[in-house]
């Protein structure tokens, strides 16, 4: 929002003489829309330099002559959903009109706007992801990426983050999620893209911000972000959040809390060094969703929950991180990181397993598919725990040198490294025997009965290391040309034991080389085409978990093909992105037997994506993405050819506006839709589409802001994570819930 200054007011002019120039390709460039009154700018080590203005380039013969240029570098409102760059489109910061595949940033400003506070749903703004439950050997955040599981590609500040529990937005700047297959620049993995969080980090500018939130449903919530310089060249920072969070769904409750400090050395220096660390802890209730009758996900209410009133999952994440870069010169610059992190999770945790025809547990259940014509009244759940002691290890070094340098008129930007790293998981199971049966329409909560016993079932414990090498080369040919190409070589090397399910003992050796072009078209500085092509390798014991009989098979490749377009339009202000993109998986496990598995598979996904960022007029911005995927399976020996892989809807859309009417007062809202989805490869239990609208309306003074949110704001029942276990669950999304954040600067 512009401020009543001389200067907001020939910013305000220069925007509305590019828009009425627009047609005459005039390109008089605002990069951003300007703080509100007292509001500072996302990162204060760029305050010294707030307005620069360009030099207009020599006209064409024929061409219109163009306005000067004006940008706006650090007057950046914190309200600004735009974000000009990105690190994961290639390890280093990189305009996102440079990187030649689909990328969604989402930052800071646009999760405080909407209310949402948890890495989950904080996604729902990038389309063509959806959310999986806790299942098998894996809790925590899991998440399907263009019809592939990502749930071991989600990185922190480009470290893998394996870790398992329940991500928070507390000290995070942006979620980056980068599409398609990037094991070229991340490792195994990244089948349908990766996600990376980037932490909030020190700056120069003395800071002071404490939130709370109030909301329907017994949620609470603070959060602190506290910078502090210790020099002109070293600062601190620390940020921490506590929170007691209900829910419109029966019984949950979280109770989570965390700190996150970071010191940074040599601000503005050729060396500097940040070192960050990050601790949670999370004691929260389980959600483990609702069986399906018919088909069709099930559920008495949005309310109801199957499991027992002492379930719990406790999580503990330890996380520390050190980097240094330093610059040799205006060309050459090296730098280093290091991971070491730690999790643990306590999991006591109650499923429905199956619907049955009776009260008693030796009653019959449901076939697949579960159809019945008899009366719901009659129905009953089965109980079943998944209880067990999860630990995550591991230690990781990136190291890697970037050259900037000329062949002739050929521009050259390598960057080269090497990584190497450890990985260390153990999983000890445990099961408890005589859970109750509950009635279908009209669950009974209660705890853990006292017939019930507990035995201890299988620990696996497993390992891996895993080496490195890669190289990455952008070109530039002239003023509008760009190709880029890289190469990666990766040895895993991973192990696992079992003490009660098989295999006993298997260990197994990857070497793979992925690859990575593409090239990208700017004839002009405001518009940018690009195709590209991407691989990645996904090994059998990739999460160090293993399905058996999969061992011994090589890994899984995909391949990826990406066309699209970015553009900057209205003066920079708007970015409006498309692709058309193809992912094939054509070596996919599959099932032969109970005693084989092949690399028969075909899995492919193709579809459109379309997004829109930024602001249509100074006071009115917004937030946009649309995906369509057509995913089948072509070729399968367990019975799923020509199915619809699992949590991949045809169509998702995302919208989120806001508008400024005054100085002070904003108002926002938007829709989420996705359509059906099927819980599992087997394409018995199909989950309904859905359209979910929320709301905002806030109120900004100098030095405090009050917003409202209103989630779901016409109380749609829609099911939200689906899994894929026990037939298929899936898990009711939250009711109607009316949230009231206080946030005061110092």
């Amino acid at each position: 929002m512009l401020t009543r200054t001389p200067l907001a007011r020939s910013l305000k002019l220069a925007f509305a003489l590019h828009v009425t120039a627009l047609p005459l390709a005039a390109h008089a460039q605002v990069s951003s829309a300007p703080a509100r009154p007292g509001n500072a700018a996302p990162t204060g080590d760029a305050a010294a330099s707030a307005v620069k203005t360009g030099t207009p380039s020599s006209p064409a013969a024929g061409s219109v002559a163009t306005l000067p240029e004006v940008r706006i570098d650090a007057s950046k409102a914190r309200d600004e959903f735009l974000t000009d760059k990105a690190t994961v489109g290639a390890k280093v910061p990189t305009a996102q009109r440079d990187i030649a595949q689909s990328v969604t940033v989402i930052n800071q400003a646009l999760m405080q706007s909407q209310g949402v506070t948890s890495f989950q749903d904080s996604l729902r703004n990038a389309p063509g992801i959806t959310i999986g439950g806790a299942e098998g050997g894996q809790i925590g955040n899991n998440i399907n990426l263009r019809g592939f599981t990502a749930q071991n590609d989600i990185y922190l500040d480009g470290f893998r983050d394996r870790n398992q529990y329940y991500r928070d937005t507390f000290d995070l700047e942006s979620i980056e999620v980068l599409y398609g297959p990037s094991s070229m620049l991340f490792g195994r993995g990244s089948t349908g893209g990766v996600i990376n969080q980037v932490s909030k980090r020190p700056n120069r500018k003395p800071s002071a911000e404490i939130s709370t939130t109030i909301g329907t449903g017994d949620r609470y919530r603070t959060t602190v972000d506290l910078n502090h310089p210790l020099s002109d060249t070293a600062a601190f920072r620390v940020d921490a959040f506590g929170q007691s969070i209900g829910s419109t769904r029966d019984e949950m409750k979280n109770k989570d809390y965390g700190i996150a400090p970071s010191i940074r050395f040599g601000i503005g220096t050729p060396t500097e060094i940040t070192i960050s660390a990050l601790i949670q802890h999370n004691y929260d209730m389980p959600d483990y969703g609702v069986q399906s009758i018919n088909g069709h996900a099930f559920a008495p209410s949005k309310h109801t929950y199957y499991g027992l009133t002492d379930d719990r999952t406790i999580q503990d994440v330890q996380s520390l991180r050190a980097r240094i870069d330093h610059k040799i010169s205006d060309s050459l610059s090296v730098s280093s990181q290091m991971q070491i992190s730690h999790s643990m999770t306590d999991a006591r945790e109650t499923a429905a397993r199956a619907v049955l025809t009776g009260p008693l547990a030796s009653s019959t259940a449901l076939t697949a598919g579960n159809f019945t014509n008899l009366p719901l009244q009659d129905l009953y759940v089965q109980l079943q725990s998944h209880d067990r002691v999860i630990q995550n290890r591991s230690i990781s070094d990136d190291s890697m040198v970037r050259y900037k340098f000329d062949t002739g008129p050929i521009r050259h930007d390598l960057i080269a490294g090497a990584e190497i790293g450890y990985e260390a998981y153990s999983n000890q199971g445990y099961t408890r025997n005589n859970l109750p049966v509950v009635s279908l329409l009209d669950p009974v909560y209660e705890s853990t009965p006292s017939n019930v016993t507990q035995t201890t079932g299988n620990y696996a414990q497993s390992g891996a290391t895993s080496l490195a090498a890669y190289v990455n080369d952008t070109i530039s040919i002239g003023s509008h040309w760009k190709v880029v190409g890289g190469l990666r070589w990766d040895r895993f090397q991973a192990h696992i034991s079992n003490t009660v399910n098989s295999p006993g003992y298997t260990a197994q050796t990857n070497y793979f080389t992925s690859v990575r072009a593409g090239a990208v078209y700017q004839p002009t500085d405001w518009q940018s085409y690009y195709f590209s092509y991407g691989t990645s390798f996904n090994p059998s014991l990739e999460a160090l978990t293993v399905t058996n009989f999969t061992q011994n098979l090589a890994p899984e490749h995909t391949k990826s093909y990406e066309l699209g377009g970015k553009w900057d339009l209205l003066g920079g202000n708007l970015s409006v992105t498309s692709a058309l993109f193809q992912e094939e998986m054509d070596n996919a496990r599959t099932q032969v037997s109970s005693t084989e598995y092949t690399l028969d598979g075909d899995i492919r996904v193709r579809g459109f994506q379309a997004g829109v960022t930024g602001h249509i007029l100074p006071n009115w911005q917004l937030f946009g993405g649309y995906t369509y995927m057509d995913a089948t399976i072509l070729r399968a020996r367990d019975g799923t050819q020509g199915h619809t892989p699992a949590n991949t809807p045809r169509n998702t859309l995302t919208l989120w506006t806001t508008y400024s009417f005054t100085p002070q007062w904003e108002i926002g809202g938007g829709p989420t839709y996705m359509s059906a989805r099927y819980a599992a490869n087997t394409n018995f239990v199909q989950v309904g589409g859905y359209t979910r609208w929320d709301a905002m309306a806030a109120y900004h003074a100098k030095k405090w802001d009050l917003r409202l949110n209103l989630l779901n704001l016409t109380d749609k029942f829609y099911y939200d994570a689906l899994i894929q276990s026990d037939g298929g669950r899936s898990v009711p999304g939250i009711g109607r819930t009316l949230l009231a954040t206080f946030e005061y600067r110092l």
